[in-house]
């Protein structure tokens, strides 16, 4: 079987680079629901947001998706008092399989030196700080990019829910589901998940669970937020939860190897875990840990909390042939002040 990366980082992005000055960056994070474009004035320190509707090609088409795009790009501009020609780098990170396309309608529209990459791209920067290492990403959705010392990436999972997304927010929550369904037939144990299900979906019984999911029928998203239930349920000590996490990290800890083995990643290296199915803390966190440690015993595992946005201003950084004058933290802390201002005056 013929296999290559699926994703790769384009040369301005392979190595970082010192002795370059930038003023300007900017970084977008374009997923299936919304897009976010932030500008950072690196003298200043100041970002200024934008955004979008879906910039995911796959979902909208390439035409609307870059139109999402170009849409908080300019807002992001606009309220930096920056036009697109002024801007030292630009990457823009976009969910979906048909980024070329995508690529081709934003260089005629913006600066040929827009550099559009896959989302992953921008996610494996914010949960490495864009360093050889891992990024495992795992919300609604799950995916694994890393990259090698040699800049040799690999790309493992990411197939969507129907043929993959294992260990993903859907993964958890839809097979939390069929362990109440199987605790209903008396085909499988008891398990808190059941009582839990019926309250959250707002249901008298799990039959009526099923007629909800088949003849509404549930979205993908609203399936997959009982997983916030599945991590509580897990918590509190239920076998049958605590064995979907195992289960969850048994998956996705197999496809992290293989891309540590793709990539030659050896010795010390980073392997940053991003979105929302990890915020259900040890319960998934330590048994990934340990299956990965298993065979690369050196690897730095670490929730990150920086949004996959400031992995794309990171990646501007280098692709302007410096290095982002802000550490990691002073970053997260300015996206997170950016955005919780952002949301107030949008309330």
């Amino acid at each position: 079987m013929r296999r290559d990366p699926l994703v790769t980082l384009p040369p301005p992005l392979q190595a970082a680079r010192r002795g370059g000055e930038a003023r300007w960056l900017m970084g977008v994070d374009g997923g299936a629901t919304k897009t976010l474009a932030a500008v950072l004035d690196v003298q200043e320190r100041r970002l200024h947001l934008g955004h979008g509707a879906s910039s995911n090609a796959d979902a909208v088409g390439p035409r609307a998706a870059t139109e999402s795009l170009l849409r908080a790009t300019d807002e992001a501009l606009d309220r930096g008092g920056v036009s697109p020609e002024q801007l030292d780098a630009a990457v823009l990170a976009v969910a979906g399989t048909d980024t070329d396309a995508v690529d081709r309608h934003v260089k005629a529209a913006r600066p040929p030196a827009w550099i559009v990459v896959n989302d992953v791209i921008g996610a494996w920067a914010a949960a490495t700080s864009a360093r050889p290492g891992v990024g495992t990403i795992s919300g609604t959705g799950s995916n694994v990019f890393g990259v090698g010392p040699d800049a040799r990436c690999w790309r493992a999972g990411g197939w969507g829910h129907v043929l993959g997304d294992e260990g993903s927010g859907y993964w958890l929550a839809a097979r939390s589901l069929r362990a109440a369904l199987a605790d209903r037939d008396g085909s499988g144990p008891p398990t808190a998940l059941s009582r839990a299900a019926l309250d959250f979906f707002s249901v008298a019984s799990v039959e009526e669970l099923a007629r909800l999911v088949y003849a509404r029928p549930l979205s993908k998203g609203e399936i997959a937020a009982f997983a916030v239930q599945t991590a509580r349920v897990a918590h509190a000590g239920d076998a049958v939860a605590v064995a979907l996490y195992e289960r969850a990290a048994r998956e996705l800890g197999a496809q992290v190897l293989a891309v540590i083995e793709r990539t030659g990643l050896r010795g010390r290296f980073p392997l940053g875990l991003i979105g929302s199915a990890f915020k259900a803390g040890a319960v998934f966190v330590e048994p990934l840990a340990r299956i990965v440690r298993e065979r690369a015993p050196q690897v730095d595992v670490a929730v990150v909390e920086t949004p996959p946005v400031g992995g794309c201003l990171q990646l501007a950084a280098r692709a302007a042939g410096c290095e982002l004058a802000l550490e990691d933290e002073e970053l997260r802390a300015l996206l997170e002040q950016s955005l919780a201002r952002e949301g107030a005056f949008r309330e």
